[in-house]
């Protein structure tokens, strides 16, 4: 058979300008997302103690600040001292207040010098486990026996299993949708193929098990990281009450509804579908009301099969990333369309390319409509992809300079090349339009009759071949040479299909080209995989310089910190507390107090402040607040042109002579 190319007016403007769009578009959209299940993980913007701070006096409490609302309980925050005893009450202190979100423990009194370990364990609105440990000193540094925590909540053995069914989960339901939406929409005759038929099945089977994975390993992922825990009743009955554990009951609900839509799908409607023509009882012409029926039955199957899976979609979107952060109003409808997409799109690719190895029943036609929902998809996919861009990542700076951001631009090379292979399909898809049935029929014809010719050679004893793989067969009553013939048959069927697939090339090229789409897609299945994993591009920014040498600037909350200070004379000892509201550029007030070495104020003699960003050469800028009370300094309308990261100097002079000056990296949003 000859391959007719794409004529001219296949490549004119009128069908240039939309591949042109949808690659566009696809590529501003993975530039600034992770499909799938991207975390938006909570993240500590500040500590009270600071990590690796020394105060004069023992604190009455320690309290830890987040970038969003996290779930805790009274064993969340443990403080150690240096022999590794607990030294907190074990009580947890809500101090949230408006958008500060902030937890604490009170501390025992009379604390002796030294240095202690804070320890602290949380579940972030987006549902992962999330935590980590510092020290801070009391008077002095001193050896501790308190090893820091090398694991973070999540990870081990547990947090691999569990991540595996989360993906596991992800791909059943990009499949069971997918492969859904592409017998309705591209190919209605694929609802009686046995292959489809067991990819469908086998995807709701995978969701299936997956959910109810994800829900016993739910206590022990974000508690104890024991496999143990799976079978403790308390810790079950506290997920399902918690937002997770109830979208995790309405998924298995939903799967139940799943399960009645499949046997409807694989059931009467493709019943109605393998007769041919509509009809149950096989008749050659369908009647009007068996025509009517079917198309009811269509309407009902889309409709029924859209709600559900849009149901399921929003298991995730109301338990995850979109259900935290800014306007979940509008992030988590947003998400449930983009995950519909995704299915559409990558589902539909699976059962096309299953059924092009499989079958030979499959028309151009089909293909074609699969090309046109497939655009479609990828189109909702960009619009949808932005939006969560933005929530995700926020700014350039972020995408180059986050490890969630570097990834992404992975991404982007494997998207390009993704698009690349889509083309090479759309232009099999164009020949197989091209040559249309009549050369399928000759290809047809000409491989069924070097397939008879092939049986004759295999058996040259008599045996009936039916023409249809239907009928019966004639066989010997020796159960040992029956087996043999039925091997043989099976044999000759599998060759015979083969030949007629291969028979055509367009058809072959096609097949191939999709197979390669298919193992892009995989690869970046894998990098996403990575990403879900990785802290957003916000939250590490937000976090970025949250070190000892370091404060950070969180929207909407004053900067406070504590400096030690020794001017080396008699009484020289204290601490300086400074705080800088709102902690943005532009106006802030400051106030500043200090104490001497026994908590009490202390009136120095003299106090100067200055600012410095080494970044841009700016600084030092200096300042002299004024005295408020006793031990209480306060500056109105303090200057800060630019962000970035500054240094605060602080001078205390004690004396006469005794003066030292302290220093404290912030950074100034």
């Amino acid at each position: 058979m000859t391959a007719t190319a794409p004529s001219l007016a296949r490549t004119t403007a009128t069908a240039f300008l939309p591949r042109l769009v949808l690659v566009l578009a696809a590529l501003l959209a993975t530039l600034f997302t992770a499909a799938g299940p991207a975390t938006a993980h909570a993240a500590l913007t500040a500590s009270d103690p600071k990590d690796g701070s020394v105060v004069a006096t023992a604190p009455a409490q320690v309290s830890l600040s987040f970038s969003e609302k996290v779930a805790m309980g009274d064993d969340s925050i443990r403080v150690m001292d240096p022999q590794g005893r607990r030294v907190d009450t074990g009580e947890l202190r809500d101090m949230c207040s408006g958008s500060i979100i902030r937890y604490g423990t009170a501390l025992h009194t009379g604390l002796p010098n030294g240095t202690y370990t804070v320890a602290w364990q949380a579940v972030s609105a987006d549902s992962h486990p999330i935590s980590g440990a510092f020290t801070f000193s009391i008077g002095a540094p001193s050896a501790t026996s308190v090893v820091l925590p090398s694991r973070q909540a999540g990870d081990g053995p547990v947090g691999i299993a569990y991540d595996i069914a989360r993906y596991a989960a992800y791909g059943g339901f990009v499949v069971l949708v997918g492969g859904s939406a592409f017998i309705l929409l591209c190919w209605r005759r694929g609802a009686a193929e046995r292959p489809l038929q067991k990819l469908v099945l086998r995807a709701w089977v995978t969701l299936t098990a997956a959910t109810l994975a994800l829900l016993v390993l739910r206590s022990p992922y974000t508690g104890s990281g024991e496999f143990a825990d799976v079978f403790d009743l308390n810790g079950l009955k506290a997920v399902l009450e918690t937002k997770t554990g109830a979208s995790l009951v309405s998924r298995l609900l939903l799967l139940g509804a799943a399960a009645l839509f499949i046997a409807v799908l694989f059931g009467s409607f493709a019943r109605r579908q393998e007769n041919g023509d509509g009809s149950e009882n096989g008749t050659a012409t369908a009647t009007a009301e068996d025509a009517k029926d079917t198309s009811d039955l269509t309407f009902g199957l889309g409709v029924g099969g859209t709600v559900v899976a849009g149901g399921i979609a929003a298991t995730w979107a109301l338990s995850e990333h979109a259900s935290s952060g800014i306007q979940t109003g509008i992030a988590m409808p947003v998400d449930i369309l983009h995950l519909m997409a995704v299915a559409t799109w990558l589902g539909g690719l699976t059962a096309l390319l299953v059924t092009l190895h499989t079958s030979t029943a499959i028309s151009h036609a089909a293909v074609r409509r699969f090309s046109r929902i497939a655009f479609i998809s990828v189109l909702v996919l960009a619009a949808t992809g932005l939006y969560q861009a933005w929530r995700q990542v926020g700014s350039w700076s972020a995408l180059t300079g986050t490890g969630y951001g570097q990834l992404l631009l992975i991404k982007i090379g494997l998207v390009a090349v993704l698009i690349g292979v889509a083309s090479l399909s759309r232009k099999w898809t164009a020949r197989l339009a091209a040559d249309g049935d009549v050369s399928r029929e000759t290809a047809t014809a000409t491989t069924t009759t070097t397939a008879a010719d092939a049986e004759a050679e295999l058996e040259p004893e008599a045996v009936t071949v039916p023409e249809h793989e239907h009928e019966p067969v004639t066989v010997p009553a020796d159960p040992e040479r029956a087996a043999q013939l039925a091997r043989q048959q099976a044999a000759r069927t599998k060759a015979r299909k083969q030949q007629i697939r291969d028979a055509d090339p367009d058809r072959t090229g096609l097949r191939r080209s999709v197979l390669t789409e298919a193992a892009v897609a995989a690869v970046l299945l894998a990098v996403t995989t990575l990403l879900t994993s990785t802290e957003p591009g916000r939250a590490a920014e937000l976090e970025t310089g949250r070190g000892a040498g370091a404060a950070t600037a969180v929207p909407n909350r004053p900067i406070k910190f504590t400096l030690p200070f020794d001017t080396g004379g008699q009484n020289g000892k204290g601490t300086a507390r400074l705080e800088i509201d709102p902690g943005r550029t532009g106006a802030n007030t400051l106030h500043l107090w200090i104490d001497d070495a026994d908590g009490k104020p202390l009136d120095a003699p003299e106090v100067k402040v200055s600012f410095t960003l080494p970044a841009k050469d700016i600084g030092p800028l200096p300042l002299v607040p004024d005295r408020a009370a006793p031990g209480h300094w306060t500056a109105t309308g303090v200057q800060l042109p630019l962000p970035g990261d500054w240094r605060i100097d602080v001078t205390v002079r004690t004396s006469d002579i005794d003066q030292v000056t302290v220093n404290k990296n912030v950074k100034i949003g």
